[in-house]
């Protein structure tokens, strides 16, 4: 729930947002450009606390910055002020949490069991994001009648309000469950020396620039999902509760499209089930650059539209099992995803910007078709990324079995 007031409030409400606070694309996707460059730095700077502190000290207290940030926001700022929330949200949100969630994750998959771990991780962070966002429809739609032409902005902004503070009560929530149910880890509390002693070993390591390259790619894909409900509005001509609802139908996608890719990420390999996943991505993205409801069934735009949440979900479920996937080091972990994340998560600080200028410059069906086959282009250099991990990853392994007869 620590991303729910930054991310949900405008993925499954779009429309609304956009209205209330009186935005156009380009300005959100500043706003949220602000958000990334402050957490590019924050998952740098914070990743090595993750291997020397306690993950539910850490995590408690992003979750409890992150809330009252929320309370701010109900009280509808303006563009500026909006966009300096959003950078304090991005250090809220990265620099004590997101390595630390990460490294409870991976102590707890063990040496076999990565795939179904991080499966579960981003499954049960799915099946909570639907649950709230539905929840968060109905409180939208008490405010706001079904005729669109019935719709105020008045209306628009008291149901928001609502939305926002419901956020960020389950944010407050999260903070206390996460410090009552996480164990507290005293063996990795306080430990002397430089927290960024890890950073230069992991700078070294070229598998570390792979996967920040696929998370790249795949963090493209995931940004998108948050263009769908302003899609269903504007392409596909429905009312901004039932574009909601179609966001939150996508999100129960989520922890099925996890577990699975778990599951097999498992029993066979996380790269190759990525590179299958974006070719999947590609297809996808192909039909929906083009489709309309005047030259398609809806049924088949559905269609591709929940494709493409299974694929962007699945391999969000998975591409952090590569770290065990590549040997990377447990007592490097921390170290590892502050990297990877500095470098894969810097769609937060592009995505957003690039997305609402090319909505904008067309406004409307066209815009939204061209941003489709901007994706599609990403996928494609997903899967050029990828294959490159793996003839990576290949090379190491025969390396490290050639030079065990030395060492011997």
């Amino acid at each position: 729930m620590i991303y729910g007031l930054p991310f949900h409030t405008q993925r499954y409400f779009r429309a609304t947002m956009l209205e209330a606070f009186d935005l156009t694309n380009t300005q959100l996707g500043d706003m949220f450009a602000a958000f990334g460059l402050t957490a590019m730095f924050s998952y740098l700077l914070g990743g090595s606390f993750a291997d020397r502190y306690s993950a539910r000290s850490l995590m408690a207290l992003s979750l409890i910055l992150t809330a009252i940030g929320g309370l701010y926001m109900s009280t509808f700022p303006s563009v500026l002020n909006m966009s300096m929330l959003y950078g304090y949200w991005g250090i809220t949100t990265s620099f004590l949490f997101w390595a630390a969630l990460i490294k409870a994750t991976r102590d707890w998959g063990g040496d076999s069991s990565q795939g179904i771990a991080f499966g579960i991780l981003d499954g049960g962070r799915g099946l909570a994001a639907a649950v709230f966002a539905a929840v968060a429809v109905g409180i939208l739609a008490f405010y706001l009648p079904t005729e669109i032409a019935l719709v105020t902005d008045d209306l628009r902004r008291s149901g928001l309000r609502s939305i926002i503070l419901f956020y960020s009560l389950l944010t407050f929530l999260g903070a206390a469950i996460v410090w009552f149910l996480i164990p507290h880890t005293p063996g990795q509390t306080i430990q002397r020396g430089n927290p960024f002693a890890g950073v230069p070993q992991v700078l070294r390591r070229p598998l570390i620039w792979a996967q920040a390259a696929v998370i790249i790619c795949a963090y493209c894909g995931y940004k998108g999902l948050d263009n769908y409900s302003l899609y269903a509005v504007q392409v596909l001509n429905m009312n901004e509760i039932d574009a909601a609802l179609l966001s939150t139908y996508g999100a129960y996608v989520r922890p099925v499209a996890a577990v699975i890719a778990g599951l097999i990420a498992d029993r066979y390999n996380s790269a190759k089930s990525i590179l299958v996943l974006f070719g999947v991505m590609i297809l996808t993205y192909a039909v929906l650059s083009y489709a309309t409801p005047d030259i398609v069934s809806t049924n088949v735009i559905y269609a591709n539209i929940f494709v493409s949440y299974f694929a962007v979900f699945a391999i969000r479920g998975i591409y952090y099992a590569l770290l065990e996937e590549t040997n990377t080091p447990k007592h490097l972990t921390g170290a590892s995803v502050a990297v990877i994340a500095f470098v894969g998560y810097t769609p937060e600080a592009f995505f957003g910007p690039v997305a609402g200028r090319i909505l904008d410059a067309n406004p409307g069906v066209v815009g939204h078709l061209n941003l489709f086959a901007f994706l599609g282009a990403v996928s494609v250099a997903g899967i050029a990324v990828t294959l490159g991990l793996i003839w990576l990853n290949n090379r190491q392994k025969k390396t490290t079995k050639t030079e065990i007869p030395a060492t011997a």
